[in-house]
């Protein structure tokens, strides 16, 4: 391993999201970025900036945030990924196989942010998080597994960010995004009277940045407006195939870009007691065309066409204080699918998506503060139809759901 991997490696392994990312917004993004946020179901997570995870959601925010702040989080994600045959085939010489089981699993997924103040005009901040991630695996004999068995993909962005107050009204911000990518897929191969395995494997590095407006209409009101940039990856590694498949192992690479947001976020405190929120954010899911894998001689190796939308995701939220201590938070999101019934696939099989969101905040101290947020995701029953006359067809329908639950611990310095 050279130093590059290793060092990869090791940031995997200590933000704790080795083989633990998955996707619970739509497409394979992960907009769990704060348990506060989740609360609301981030509703306003552009202008509520009411901790250091605003680094996030927009870096103006921090010139809310008086010294230095730090929020560490941690998300408990279960998907129910479930598919009910109702018409596959199976591939030629080879049995169709069973339903698969449960294709999502138990997620633990941490952020980290912290912030402070340089000066009355100027913030600095740093964040650690997972803004795209997915894992989906199912039993290896099951009838789609010429389609896919396991399909993971793991980010970590490490983001720096700045914020300047110009006036008692207008705050801008901006960030860089390191981000690091690695993804795994797998599938099995007909060989007619036995069956061998494919394994792909890449990762890469690469840059974007992250801008932020936060504009506050009056003591009650602010606006917030927030940009993240698409990050262009080529993901290198190797293809290796098993139990005795005719093909030669070796280098391949394959080229994605993440894609960028833009959110529109309101927060107005009615009274004391009550604070409404809500949130538009638009993704650029329409970049994904395609999956190409090709090897080094520009052979290819496999190709999925994709053909996603640009989403919406709407979130409305409300906060009750109830005591000086407790607030109460809640929320709800309707979140657009990227993926259209044509194009739907074994590795992501996304469709429309409701939140039903619930949380508190806690003070334990003036310096310190716990969220805790639970959200329920209906998702859409989804159908499918795909494959070959090689692979056999997968034709059904999945009924898919998400459970998170989310704590945060808050301290001020």
């Amino acid at each position: 391993m050279n130093l590059k991997k290793a060092a990869s490696a090791v940031l995997i392994s200590v933000c704790g999201l080795a083989g633990a990312n998955h996707a619970a917004a739509s497409g394979f993004a992960l907009v769990e970025e704060s348990a506060s946020g989740l609360g609301n179901a981030f509703a306003g997570g552009a202008a509520s900036a009411e901790d250091a995870s605003t680094l996030f959601f927009n870096p103006a925010g921090m010139t809310r945030l008086p010294g230095k702040q730090a929020s560490l989080v941690l998300h408990a994600i279960k998907p129910t990924i479930e598919f009910s045959n109702t018409g596959s085939t199976a591939a030629p010489g080879r049995p169709l196989g069973n339903g698969g089981g449960d294709a999502g699993d138990w997620a633990a997924v941490p952020n980290f942010y912290y912030a402070m103040e340089l000066s009355p005009q100027l913030r600095a901040g740093i964040g650690i998080s997972s803004p795209f991630g997915l894992k989906t695996e199912y039993d290896p004999d099951w009838m789609g597994r010429f389609l896919a068995i396991k399909s993971e993909l793991q980010t970590v962005n490490i983001n720096p960010s700045l914020a300047y107050k110009v006036n008692d009204q207008l705050s801008l911000g901006a960030g860089l995004d390191a981000q690091y990518i690695k993804a795994e897929l797998t599938n099995a191969v007909n060989l007619g009277v036995a069956e061998g395995l494919a394994q792909v494997k890449g990762d890469d590095w690469s840059v974007g940045y992250n801008l932020g407006v936060l504009y506050e209409l009056n003591p009650a009101t602010r606006f917030g407006l927030a940009y993240r940039s698409d990050v262009r990856h080529k993901l290198e590694d190797d293809v290796t195939f098993s139990g005795g498949v005719p093909a030669p192992n070796g280098p391949i690479s394959a080229e994605i870009t993440l894609p960028e947001t833009v959110s529109l976020s309101g927060f107005h405190q009615i009274n004391p007691q009550w604070a409404v929120m809500g949130d538009v954010t638009w993704t650029r899911w329409s970049r994904f065309k395609e999956l190409r894998i090709v090897r080094d001689t520009g052979a290819p190796v496999a190709l999925t066409t994709e053909n996603w939308d640009n989403t919406l995701r709407y979130s409305l939220g409300a906060n009750y204080q109830a005591t000086g201590k407790l607030k109460l938070r809640s929320g709800i999101a309707y979140d657009q699918s990227p993926v259209s019934d044509p194009y739907r696939t074994a590795r992501i099989p996304d469709a429309n998506r409701t939140w039903l969101s619930m949380g508190a905040n806690y003070k334990l101290s003036q310096a310190d503060s716990l969220d805790a947020g639970y959200a329920h995701i209906f998702v859409n029953n989804a159908s499918i139809n795909m494959g070959s006359a090689g692979t056999g067809t997968l034709v059904g329908t999945y009924d898919n759901s998400v459970d998170i639950l989310s704590v945060q611990y808050n301290h001020r310095f």
